[in-house]
């Protein structure tokens, strides 16, 4: 797992570096911020550590920042502060903070909130992983619905199509002009049939950009 660290005091900061390092994680440590918001944009860590009171960004605006970037809800954040006095603990929540730790701090607090964070970021792991599945599922059998539906109100007529443009193909006094134009309704028919089949023989449906920022079910013959 990658993790942000973020403080201006170089003792704060190793601390809490050895003991992500213990934890076998990667580290990243900055001294500002600025520099902590720049990382994270750049970097999409899985958690951060971030003091709260640092120069160009405080902690709290760090937290805010991330709390309204698109990564807001694969990341935990936890702020480490030595203000313990009135609504502070609530206004770190506020920020989007995920936890917080008090300054001063030994190695075994840092771990035990570590330990915290991980126990957390794995859960909502799982989380989402069991929300995505539920979404495919759901998608799947609506597909599965549509092509049943297709097939229902499309197969009758398109028969009638097809059998009527066959009869008419089969009189040999018919005008090579009209006869011509049955010939393309009759490619075309085929064509629709051949659509709803590959519809309704959907395994794995996926995909592919119709227009940009639209997408359509592909049914082209290289998915099947």
């Amino acid at each position: 797992m990658k993790v942000l660290v973020a403080d201006d005091s170089p003792t704060i900061r190793r601390l809490i570096e050895v003991a992500v390092l213990d934890r076998g994680h990667e580290v990243i440590s900055v001294e500002d911020g600025a520099a902590a918001w720049e990382t994270f944009e750049r970097d999409h860590p899985s958690l951060v550590v971030v003091d709260w009171q640092m120069p160009e960004l405080d902690g709290l605006e760090v937290c805010r920042r991330i709390r309204n970037s698109p990564w807001a809800r694969d990341v935990f954040v936890l702020v480490v502060t030595g203000r313990i006095e009135g609504d502070d603990v609530v206004n770190a929540l506020d920020a989007g903070a995920d936890d917080y730790l008090f300054k001063p701090f030994t190695p075994s607090s840092i771990t035990a909130r570590l330990e915290i964070a991980e126990r957390r970021i794995a859960a909502n792991d799982a989380r989402w992983a069991a929300e995505e599945a539920l979404s495919n599922a759901q998608w799947m059998a609506g597909i599965g619905q549509t092509a049943l539906a297709i097939q229902h109100e499309i197969n009758n007529p398109l028969a009638a199509l097809l059998g009527n443009v066959q009869l008419m193909l089969m009189d040999d006094a018919l005008d090579p002009e009209v006869r011509a134009m049955a010939d393309d309704m009759l490619a075309q028919a085929r064509r629709v049939a051949n659509v709803v089949k590959r519809l309704s023989q959907l395994n794995a449906p996926k995909t592919v950009e119709y227009l940009a920022g639209a997408t359509m079910l592909d049914l082209s013959e290289r998915s099947h």
